[in-house]
């Protein structure tokens, strides 16, 4: 992607078209508006769009051309393209692009320098349109949109769809657009959908792509009416997502961010183009550069931590080359209540901690390891004193405590809930030796809450709070390792993993899909930051302990389970996967993946195979396969020429054979291998 030459994205529209146009010629708009938004009074879009989008409201085609704005700095070039209305509001498109071209980051600012308020119903942070150039005329059969899906402990599955099957193909008249919008509600922002879309040309072999930032609810819409297609995004507005915002004479809002690319090839390579955002925007201390091992305590004694059995479990995994410990929930319950009930007020269990929080983290810096913790500073659960005692501090919807089940929402631009989280979670943390924290979220709030604007607008800023809590944390003690969790994976967007060291991938703890999600996610969070589950239990052959270690090659290795109770053989097949890991570290922090599979339909019970291919900066190449029911006998993967074995992590290493760029696994029903490969002299 270049940058456009000056006033290359000024607004302009005129259409290239017959009422009927000649078989094979294109129709469609040259130019479209730079800025999507909608004010309130202006009249919403017409031909039957109005209740699926409000794209191509009056409201863009009030703006005019004012000025364009270039800045070259540390290798970036910002243009920033300034529309006016005649009452003086202010429109700039920011595209921020990065010198090799391998993304464009793009945003927009609205200045109310009118003499009124005004309300905004919508604002996208970006509307591109013109896929695909090279085609002339509707290219039937040629598009293909890409939708990453989600639900719990199911993150990441890749879906694509022909256009026409979502009947974005243009009509016999072009004045009817059709719009594709979709996203997520709420506060858990990859709950349904990840931000991501892409549309591939594959008649051309080019494809293009989307990943947004947003904490709270966004949307994205592919559109089309002509032979052009395009795709906008942003905040959720306020048909999807019940937002509206007033702007007072001299108020200005920045949307969201949204990074863009275009490439030749296919869904790998533009994700990895986009993933450049996420890898220019890391912001990790230094003890993460090696990829630490963790052990997470939680699925060995699931919400029962205690001084004892921690000691315990401290002895057994100490000096086998893990790097973190981490305390989960429950440190903090009463005798008899479930952990995920009392989250809110924090005081640790004497009868859990007899010797206190902090001695337990001392022990664990004692035995070569950083200590952390878990919490969930956003929610109150209902056994919780807070639930009761603080609700004027809590969100509220319909002027009413906006509850669950089990949970009540601290108000996080409230000062005196920042104040409590900064006694009851910062502090903490310090005063208790803590250098890791693991932060959970495990409900969303749905709609949005009561604020003065929308309920929309209330959650938008509720999230835009506990983002700055986030950032508080890390200023507040320097070299913090914090670890991003939401049930799971309901938080792998782009701007909550900027603020944090890692998360975790999902809480599919010890299913035989962990490879298939672990896989699918290197598309869309960079892997060194992606922690997967490797649970092990008693009765673990050595080949589901093959299978469970090298899932963790797809990302960040989090070993759990019964570790106290195994055998020297189990240990020894573990012991084996985390020397293998650090080995393979260097490419799994720094490498480009490419997904080989062969797999059924079905995740929760897959058949059939899979392997990731991952080349490393320095040219090393790490494969991590997995072969499921009724997979062949043999799965062949190509590799770079020229490489050798340097070395094979599985149950059988002799299944593994390399002829010159043909790497050759044979398969037994679900096993794991992990294979690196060097350059040969």
């Amino acid at each position: 992607m270049e940058y456009p030459e000056k006033g290359g994205q000024r607004f302009g529209m005129r259409i290239r078209t017959a009422d009927e146009p000649d078989p094979g010629k294109k129709r469609d708009r040259i130019e479209r508006p730079v800025i999507q938004c909608k004010i309130l009074g202006d009249n919403y879009p017409s031909n039957y769009l109005s209740g699926s989008s409000m794209l191509e409201s009056d409201t863009p085609y009030r703006f005019r051309f004012d000025r364009e704005e270039r800045e070259e700095k540390d290798g970036r070039v910002t243009v920033r393209t300034v529309m006016k209305t005649e009452s003086g509001i202010e429109a700039t498109a920011v595209s921020e692009f990065r010198a090799d071209g391998r993304y464009v980051a793009a945003y927009t600012e609205i200045i109310n320098n009118s003499d009124e308020e005004i309300t905004l119903e919508m604002l996208a942070s970006f509307s591109v349109y013109g896929i695909s150039p090279y085609n002339d005329g509707p290219a039937p059969e040629s598009y293909v949109l890409h939708r990453a899906r989600s639900k719990w402990s199911r993150e990441a599955r890749f879906v694509e769809e022909p256009l026409e099957d979502q009947l974005l193909e243009d009509s016999w008249n072009v004045w009817h657009m059709r719009s594709l919008r979709f996203g997520q509600v709420g506060s858990m922002p990859v709950k349904d959908y990840f931000p991501f879309a892409a549309v591939e040309d594959r008649k051309n072999g080019l494809i293009w792509g989307v990943a947004m930032e947003c904490q709270s609810s966004w949307q994205l819409e592919v559109f089309r009416d002509d032979d052009g297609i395009g795709i906008s995004g942003g905040i959720a507005d306020r048909e999807f997502g019940h937002w509206m915002k007033r702007l007072a004479p001299g108020e200005k809002l920045t949307s969201n961010r949204a990074y863009i690319s275009v490439c030749r090839g296919g869904l790998d390579d533009i994700a990895d183009r986009l993933l450049d955002a996420q890898r220019d925007a890391l912001d990790v201390p230094p003890s993460e550069e090696k990829l630490p091992v963790i052990f997470n305590e939680y699925c060995t004694t699931w919400g029962n931590p205690s001084q004892e059995n921690i000691f315990s479990i401290l002895e057994t995994v100490k000096n086998r080359g893990i790097d973190y410990f981490v305390v989960d929930c429950g440190w903090f319950k009463e005798e008899g209540v479930s952990w995920d009930i009392s989250m809110g007020d924090y005081i640790p269990s004497e009868a859990l901690f007899p010797d206190g929080v902090g001695n337990v983290a001392k022990k664990i810096r004692s035995c070569g390891m950083l200590p952390g913790i878990w919490f969930e500073p956003e929610t109150v659960g209902r056994a919780a004193k807070a639930y009761g005692l603080y609700t004027d501090h809590m969100l509220k919807r319909d002027g009413l405590t906006l509850t669950t089940k089990a949970r009540r929402f601290w108000d996080m631009n409230d000062p005196w809930v920042r104040d409590y989280l900064r006694e009851r979670v910062i502090n903490f943390l310090r005063d208790n030796g803590f250098g890791y924290v693991k932060i959970d979220y495990n409900e969303t709030v749905g709609l949005g809450c009561d604020s003065g604007d929308s309920l929309g607008e209330g959650l938008r800023r509720n999230m835009k709070a506990s983002v700055d809590f986030f950032r508080e944390m890390k200023s507040a003690i320097p070299g913090l390792v914090i670890e991003n969790c939401a049930s799971g994976g309901n938080r792998l967007e782009p701007g909550y993993m900027s603020l944090c060291s890692m998360a975790s991938f999902s809480d599919a703890h010890e299913c035989v899909e962990i490879p298939i999600i672990a896989a699918q996610l290197q598309r869309l969070i960079l892997p060194r930051q992606s922690q997967i589950w490797c649970v092990i239990r008693e009765n673990d052959s050595l080949r589901r302990i093959a299978y469970s270690i090298a899932a963790t090659f797809l990302g960040r290795m989090c070993l759990s389970g019964d570790v106290t109770g195994l055998s020297p053989e189990q240990w020894e097949m573990i012991d084996g996967g985390i020397a293998f890991y650090k080995l393979a570290a260097p490419v799994i922090k720094d490498g480009r993946s490419r997904l080989v599979s062969h797999r059924g339909l079905s995740d929760r019970h897959p058949t059939g195979w899979q392997a990731s291919v991952r080349t490393g900066a320095g040219g090393d190449v790490l494969v991590t396969a997995h072969s499921f029911a009724n997979p062949p006998e043999y799965g062949e993967i190509d590799v770079p020429e020229g490489m050798k074995i340097k070395s094979v992590y599985a149950l059988d290493k002799d299944a593994v054979t390399l002829e010159g760029s043909r790497l050759r696994i044979k398969f037994d029903e679900m096993s794991g291998f992990g294979v690196l490969l060097e350059k040969t002299e």
